[in-house]
């Protein structure tokens, strides 16, 4: 992505089930960047992701469609699309307890202009439970919605499970 990046928050989390990025995107740009870190479950699973709209809810409907291309170390690669879920549902994967084992990179398009969608791009890498094999993930998605957002939630694949530890730093693309 070309142009410079300007910090706006970070936010973490010790064993949480969920995690809130609030009130960090606003009409001071249209691209940012969002980095997420130190990550790892209590459990394995995928990390989902919503949209935060501009009253503080967390966006649950039936609005998210995605593409993703998994990129296992030792298996084939496999692509999933998804249409009308209730969330971007792989951002990344990791297994469970390995601490650190997953990075994540999101770019998130147009969040606070209330008459686009909102578009994302993720790039993400995490280990399985052995440390032997990888798998890597790049996906596209949009929020079929034309609405203000602020902010993301976090939350695991499985509904008991927590962020044994994360970080999130947002950026603008200027």
């Amino acid at each position: 992505m070309a142009g410079s990046l300007e910090f706006i928050k970070s936010t973490t989390g010790t064993s949480v089930g969920t995690l809130d990025v609030t009130d960090c995107f606003s009409a001071d740009y249209d691209v940012y960047k969002i980095i997420i870190s130190k990550l790892d479950n209590d459990t394995d699973g995928r990390t989902r992701l919503r949209l935060i709209d501009s009253v503080g809810s967390v966006i649950s409907d039936s609005e998210y469609d995605q593409a993703i291309l998994e990129m296992s170390s030792v298996s084939s690669y496999t692509e999933v699309k998804g249409t009308n879920g209730t969330g971007f549902s792989r951002i990344g994967f990791s297994s469970n307890n390995l601490a650190d084992s997953i990075g994540i990179v999101t770019y998130i398009f147009n969040p606070y202009d209330s008459s686009s969608y909102t578009t994302i791009i993720v790039q993400s890498s995490g280990y399985y439970d052995d440390l032997s094999s990888q798998s890597g993930q790049k996906s596209i998605g949009v929020h079929k919605q034309t609405e203000q957002i602020t902010g993301i939630h976090l939350y695991p694949q499985t509904v008991a499970a927590t962020f044994d530890n994360i970080t999130v730093k947002v950026f603008g693309v200027k």
